[in-house]
């Protein structure tokens, strides 16, 4: 297991490291979080403009779907373009993943028992190796083969379980070891059987996700409950919130999950106080406008940070000293703190803006730059 700094971090799993493109997963790299484009692969001007989105709110790896001839045309164009490492998810046929690897994909997702006579793995696997594109084997509840369904009744963690081992083990008989398991399910109890079974069978590096998670409200929940338990368990070396709609949504989502448990290097938290009855000024515009405010700070990326934005005056002055910065709000007022110290009391018009003075002013950035 890995040892992270301080006594309250969480030990994690020891995975064998491997690299997608630039971006390592297992071993002693971050974890990292990935996502997925919704778009045709094969607009590939299109798909490159959600990358970007997806890179801008802090996305790792993108995956996308290369379903046919034109959505592998389109891969060498993606990938020289992109400005993250891209992950072709591949589904039946054997060309499509080798016209990917010659297009210059840094990773596939491609389960090798799916794609046809064991020649045809072979040349896959082959030229992976000569091009060091790592395999994702994705196993999904909603996807699981037939026999293996009859067998244990259903999508159950074993079932899971032993369909991921038989694509590795065709991996393994090709001397092949690059290789990232993901064993998904819409149903977080079973998800979480079936990574915790797996983490002790593989030392492969583990991609988490609960499938079909749902609309965002929903979706963002169940991913936090099942990413979330198995991270604090030390499982799980990359990660993605699968949510409907834009998956933009999904990466702020994930970096949350992680900076929860204090597994994201650096980072703004803004925490806030739930409001109760003794709160008198609005604080959750406060806390909306900082919070957006201090996100559309370039400058400020990558900062660790702490922002308390507190309600009254019971929690709030404990609160707002333990940050880096914070306000502990009264009538109508807020008094800002710096690391314990109190600057100055000012009029909840005046609240959000003075704490982003002092944010700067600490991280020493120029103000009249913005």
């Amino acid at each position: 297991m890995i040892r992270a700094e301080s006594e309250f971090s969480i030990f994690r799993r020891r995975s064998r490291p491997i690299h997608v493109g630039s971006i390592g997963i297992g071993g002693d790299y971050p974890i990292s979080v990935q996502s997925m484009t919704n778009t045709p692969t094969a607009d590939a001007d299109r798909t490159l403009a959600q990358i970007r989105q997806l890179y801008e709110a802090g996305c790792d790896l993108v995956r996308i779907a290369v379903p046919d001839r034109e959505a592998a045309a389109a891969v060498a164009y993606i990938v020289k373009q992109s400005p993250i490492p891209v992950i072709a998810d591949i589904h039946f046929d054997y060309k499509l993943a080798l016209a990917a690897i010659r297009g210059g994909i840094h990773g596939l997702r491609l389960n090798p028992g799916n794609i046809g006579a064991a020649w045809k793995v072979a040349e896959v696997v082959k030229a992976a190796s000569e091009r060091q594109v790592p395999i994702r084997i994705g196993v999904n509840g909603g996807s699981l083969e037939k026999r293996f369904l009859e067998k244990y009744g259903g999508p159950t963690p074993e079932a899971l379980v032993e369909s991921a081992m038989e694509h590795v083990r065709i991996l393994e008989a090709l001397d092949y070891h690059e290789i990232k398991i993901s064993l998904k399910a819409s149903r977080v109890p079973v998800m979480l059987a079936a990574y915790r079974q797996i983490s002790t069978i593989v030392d492969y590096p583990l991609h988490l996700g609960v499938t079909e998670a749902g609309l965002p409200e929903y979706g963002i929940i169940k991913s936090a409950v099942g990413i979330g338990s198995l991270l604090a368990q030390g499982i799980g070396d990359t990660i993605r919130v699968s949510l409907t709609g834009s998956p933009v949504a999904e990466v702020p989502a994930g970096r949350q999950i992680l900076q929860s448990l204090e597994l994201l290097p650096g980072g703004i938290q803004v925490i806030s106080c739930p409001t109760c009855g003794r709160t008198q000024v609005d604080l959750a515009a406060i806390a909306r406008e900082v919070s957006s405010r201090l996100n559309a700070m370039p400058e400020l990326k990558g900062r660790t940070l702490t922002i308390a934005v507190m309600g009254c005056v019971v929690n709030g002055p404990g609160e707002a000293r333990e940050a880096d910065l914070g306000v502990a709000c009264g009538k109508g007022c807020g008094v800002i703190f710096r690391k314990g110290e109190r600057l100055d009391t000012v009029p909840e018009s005046e609240i959000a803006e003075a704490l982003i003075v002092e944010i700067l002013k600490y991280e020493g950035v120029n103000h009249h730059a913005f």
